[in-house]
């Protein structure tokens, strides 16, 4: 018979992973609505370099959603890869990542606050991290089938 944890910390990872989703499902809702506002709203008012900074911040907010959602569902599939605590923390560097990479962009056109772009490093940091916890966690996967 396994050990398991306690019901409330079973609960608190579910509660953890629905985050995760709806976290990546608002972040898809919000790249659509601001591509879209970007496209139609910001395109003439702002400079061209300002609608090139806007659109890869768009692009990353894309991407970045659709891994947070998948690692949800994979983290609430309950395989024993989703067990480990590299897979969950990627999935939160992507989140922080993506919101201040994509946002400090965002707030910073549409606003015309352009110091608020020194913020924009520190999401693209935070996402690097991500990806590298990711592949962390495939390795020590890797690993640990291999004993």
């Amino acid at each position: 018979m396994a050990i398991q944890a306690p019901r409330t910390l079973q609960g608190s990872r579910k509660y953890g992973i629905h985050l995760i989703l709806s976290i990546g499902a608002v972040l898809g809702f919000i790249s659509v609505a601001f591509g879209a506002f970007a496209e139609h709203g910001l395109r003439e008012v702002v400079s061209e370099e300002y609608f090139r900074f806007v659109m890869t911040a768009v692009r990353y907010n894309q991407i970045h959603a659709v891994v947070i959602v998948a690692l949800g569902l994979a983290l609430l599939s309950g395989s024993p890869f989703t067990k480990m605590r590299y897979l969950t923390l990627s999935s939160i560097l992507f989140g922080i990542g993506t919101c201040l990479f994509s946002f400090s962009i965002y707030v910073g056109v549409a606003f015309d606050i352009p110091a608020l772009f020194n913020v924009t490093p520190l999401g693209g940091i935070s996402i690097m991290a991500g990806w590298l916890f990711l592949a962390l966690s495939a390795v020590l996967k890797i690993k640990a089938e291999k004993s």
